[in-house]
């Protein structure tokens, strides 16, 4: 009966210690390690806490976002990772033309009283050009702003 319970014994006691002696990964190994992984993204970082990664930034898109939550995943000791980041927006990209003909128009009528001076496209930016004195050109500028065009280049010689 002594042997038996000097084997269970010496059988937990062997237990006890296999399992304490179980090498645990500290958060600083894995925050060490999940930092390696995300240096790949510069808008984004991560925290490691209790084995849980805490993934935060933004990404370009999703695929990019995914694959890092998957290596993040593959590290040893990492538990869960906890996604608190974001897609960025697209960029858009506003095309317009170079000057829209009806915006020409307008401008020639209000250029009407000033023969000397004409609206054309130049380099895709609608120009005025000619030669004004500076009464006229004071009202050329206040009748052209009026008309709310946008960018207007007021290439005439002022006499």
């Amino acid at each position: 009966m002594k042997k038996t319970i000097a084997m269970a014994t010496l059988a937990l006691a062997v237990s006890f210690g296999s399992i304490a002696c179980k090498k645990k990964v500290s958060d600083a190994e894995l925050q060490t390690q999940a930092t390696t992984v995300v240096t790949s993204n510069p808008n984004a970082s991560v925290e490691v806490k209790d084995g849980q990664a805490h993934l935060s930034g933004t990404f370009a898109d999703k695929a990019s976002k995914d694959a890092m939550i998957a290596s993040l995943k593959a590290i040893p000791g990492v538990k869960d990772v906890h996604d608190m980041s974001t897609i960025a927006e697209p960029v858009v990209v506003e095309t317009t033309a170079a000057v829209d003909p009806a915006n020409v128009q307008k401008v020639t009528d209000a250029l009407k009283d000033f023969p000397s001076v004409k609206a054309e496209v130049i380099n895709g930016e609608l120009t005025l050009t000619g030669n004004v004195s500076p009464a006229q050109a004071r009202n050329i500028k206040m009748s052209v702003d009026a008309l709310q065009v946008g960018k207007v280049n007021y290439n005439y010689t002022v006499k």
